[in-house]
């Protein structure tokens, strides 16, 4: 399939089950502001609905710009045996192993992000708010894809495997559904990636590790299964749709353990790094001379970490994505 129908299929999966589906994107940004260090969480902090609100914003603009599909995943299989270590991770050099063409078809995540992390800094270096404001969160997107495993596959949502829907079920219905459970609360700083091209491929690596776990789960929590207990009907957005069932989700879920919950948090992690990164490297700008943090914010971000600390983010009804629902 051609990459940008293949990115209008699954449009239509995020539309119906809901998009690091939307929920899962609209969290990230929130937590990696808790990893920052105090010269740059309180601006940060003042623009967090902001940066929730528009950390979506990319795959909003899938449905009107082409080029935006191969953006956000990275096929290795295409590539042969082991290409996840093998493909260079600078785009010059691959760009000379491979043809153009193949690496658009293919898709182009880890550029895209180094993209925006060049973006970023000369954001940061600039003092321009909107600027920062803007690539913080097209990187913050971006990062998030990096982290999901059906974003690294040629199989991406099972379509090659007779198990379909398994992108939206694994990404979308299952932090959904589990979010109640999960630890939100790790502690983390943000730390300076020296590489961070590097970084974000390291990343992709151990993602497309979990791919082979992601399918052959869900073939054992189908097992004895009937399509009756598997599937329902709902309706969502105003369409009627085939969706998986509260059993078979919660089966599947149980199978893949913490899988789903540590994808997320390692997004919010990596996502703090790459912001401190880009901080770093403009020369760390004076945050509060761009924006002035008033005391009062400060205040509500102590508190809000506070709460976060004692896992207790969505029970305050203090968790941002939970709200943009």
């Amino acid at each position: 399939m051609k990459p940008f129908f293949r990115f209008i299929a699954l449009g239509s999966i995020l539309l119906l089950f809901g998009n690091w589906g939307f929920f899962a994107h609209r969290i990230s940004p929130q937590l990696a502001t808790y990893y920052l260090p105090k010269k740059m969480q309180g601006f940060f902090f003042a623009n967090l609905d902001q940066l929730v609100r528009d950390a979506v914003r990319p795959d909003v603009r899938r449905n009107t710009d082409p080029k935006e599909a191969p953006r956000h995943f990275i096929d290795f299989e295409a590539y042969g045996d082991s290409a996840a270590w093998k493909i260079p991770e600078r785009w010059e050099e691959a760009s000379k192993k491979y043809p153009v063409d193949t690496l658009l078809k293919y898709g182009t995540v880890p550029w895209r992000v180094n993209e925006m992390q060049t973006k970023l800094t000369e954001a940061f270096r600039s003092k321009n708010k909107d600027s920062i404001l803007y690539y913080a969160a097209e990187l913050c997107h971006y990062v998030g894809d990096a982290h999901v495993p059906l974003h690294t596959s040629l199989n991406y949502d099972g379509q090659l495997s007779n198990q379909k829907g398994i992108h939206a079920l694994w990404e979308s219905t299952l932090p959904e559904m589990d979010i109640q459970e999960y630890h939100l609360n790790h502690p983390y700083n943000a730390r300076f990636l020296s590489d961070p091209q590097h970084a974000i491929w390291q990343e992709l690596r151990d993602a497309h590790v979990l791919v082979k776990t992601v399918f052959e789960e869900e073939r054992k929590a189908s097992e004895h299964l009937p399509d009756s207990l598997k599937y329902q009907s709902r309706m969502r957005y105003g369409r009627m749709s085939k969706a998986p069932t509260p059993l078979f989700a919660r089966r599947y879920s149980q199978r893949l353990a913490d899988e789903v919950q540590n994808q997320l948090i390692r997004t919010a992690q990596d996502i703090s790094s790459f912001w401190y990164t880009c901080w770093v490297n403009a020369g760390k700008p004076d945050l509060s001379a761009i924006q002035p943090i008033p005391k009062a914010t400060r205040k509500n971000l102590k508190k809000e970490e506070r709460v976060w600390k004692k896992n207790q983010l969505l029970a305050k009804g203090m968790l941002r994505a939970k709200k943009e629902e």
